[in-house]
């Protein structure tokens, strides 16, 4: 497994395919700011060379939780609106309203109709249909980055976004749709970045019929010797 990807793991057209939906469906995608474009190279670099900013941890969680991401207790705080990175994946079409199988998988935009050599290619195990509807994943089950033990709270401290990445000079990858983490809040020394998995829907947990575990950014700290205190 991979992760310490910058960006998306996207064929070409794919790309092409996204951005003439996003045009198509009006879709609420903001351009990057010079600003973010300038934060998103920095923990770009971080990525490539630690795996996640040094600001940042990654530590198992208690009992069969699996791992999450703190803020590191000698750190200075994270304020709010901060970009914290692109959450990144292997890019694929799934039919829209497909049973969810995978944990990893973020869904920034649905209602695409691919024309019969596009469903051909991309989704060649089924028989063509014309209004058959798909849905953008981005899967990071074996391939991203830090961003990925990022866990669910419905208090979070995190918001995902989605940002076009237009031709720069910092060298960050352009894209016409990216799922970015921004802290919706100011997170403090020792605390977990959390972010809401169901968005607006509320459909994450139900279609994988699971209850999550209640957590909140102080559910798990650390403290200064990097201990999990709960």
């Amino acid at each position: 497994m991979k992760f310490d990807l910058t960006h998306q793991i996207i064929d070409e057209e794919i790309r092409a395919i996204i951005a003439k939906e996003v045009r198509r469906q009006k879709a609420e995608v903001t351009r990057a700011t010079q600003k973010q474009l300038k934060r998103l190279a920095s923990i770009n670099e971080a990525v490539r060379a630690y795996g996640l900013p040094k600001y940042l941890v990654k530590k198992k969680l208690p009992g069969d939780l699996g791992h999450g991401i703190f803020l590191r207790p000698d750190a200075e705080p994270i304020p709010k609106g901060e970009l914290i990175a692109i959450y990144s994946g292997e890019v694929s079409f799934v039919p829209k309203n497909m049973e969810a199988d995978s944990l990893y998988a973020f869904e920034p935009l649905s209602d695409i109709r691919l024309n019969r050599e596009q469903q051909k290619r991309f989704d060649p195990k089924r028989t063509y249909h014309p209004r058959r509807l798909y849905s953008v994943h981005v899967d990071a089950v074996k391939k991203g980055n830090f961003s990925r033990f990022v866990n669910h709270s419905n208090e979070p401290n995190l918001v995902a976004e989605f940002l076009s990445i237009p031709p720069n000079r910092y060298g960050v990858a352009p894209s016409p749709l990216e799922v970015v983490y921004t802290a919706q809040k100011r997170i403090l020394p020792g605390e977990q970045l959390l972010v809401c998995y169901d968005g607006d829907s509320h459909s994450y947990w139900g279609a994988l019929d699971i209850e999550p575990v209640p957590i909140n950014p102080k559910t798990f700290r650390l403290d200064g010797s990097l201990r999990i205190l709960n």
